[in-house]
């Protein structure tokens, strides 16, 4: 495929050399496009095996100025827990009806919320949620009593990682308009979290290779 004038005068800037986590986004900002507010993506490998529980990376990180995506967030609550959920912005909220509408192939959503009493309701399309990275789970904060800043968390830009089958964690941290120092530290908080959740079953080296790239545009391998 013959690539974009754009794309190739980022190749030559690249040169498949590595760059600082600075200088790569400000390539960014430089070689940006004037009618697209490409998002920016962060990809790490890293050394371990998902297939093992103890080597399972997946966590969650609040990005110093969000990730620049409006976040759709569907709440199982009821009462009080339903209406304060509402009230911190939450897009549907619901029990028994909400499972429902799920299991009908209705889960056009970014972030689902529980409070522990639900969990039955919401356990009953596991098969549903779960593969779409929806499920709720107490270790990523989704599982909570505390729908409101749940809510307001996911509404903020919070980010969830989990590791692919080959190893690789990657997210988006935020997007070209956000200027290149707002950038730089989305992207050194989200590499920072990762680092911290090293499994204790990680051996050897546990970041192999970082790199940066924008929804349309080249990769830039990091220095690490």
């Amino acid at each position: 495929m013959k690539k974009s004038k754009h794309l190739t005068d980022m190749y030559k800037k690249i040169n498949d050399k590595s760059f600082n986590v600075d200088d790569a986004v400000n390539l960014f900002i430089e070689s940006k496009r004037d009618k697209f507010d490409e998002t920016i993506e962060v990809s790490m490998n890293l050394g371990i095996d998902p297939r093992h529980a103890d080597q399972m990376v997946r966590g969650v990180v609040s990005l110093p100025h969000g990730n620049g995506k409006k976040m759709k967030v569907a709440v199982f609550a009821r009462d009080q827990k339903a209406e304060d959920a509402k009230n911190a912005g939450a897009d549907v909220v619901g029990a028994e009806d909400l499972a429902e509408d799920m299991q009908k192939g209705n889960l056009d959503y970014d972030r689902v919320i529980a409070t522990p009493d639900l969990m039955g309701v919401v356990g009953r399309i596991g098969k549903v949620l779960g593969p779409k990275g929806l499920m709720p789970n107490p270790k990523l904060g989704t599982v909570t009593a505390d729908v409101k800043n749940a809510v307001e968390a996911a509404k903020s830009g919070q980010v969830q990682y989990r590791a692919e089958k080959t190893g690789i964690v990657q997210a988006g941290v935020g997007k070209i308009s956000f200027g290149s120092e707002k950038i730089i530290e989305n992207v050194n908080t989200f590499i920072d979290a990762v680092q911290k959740a090293r499994p204790t079953g990680a051996k050897g080296t546990f970041i192999k290779k970082v790199s940066i790239s924008t929804t349309m545009g080249a990769g830039i391998n990091i220095n690490i």
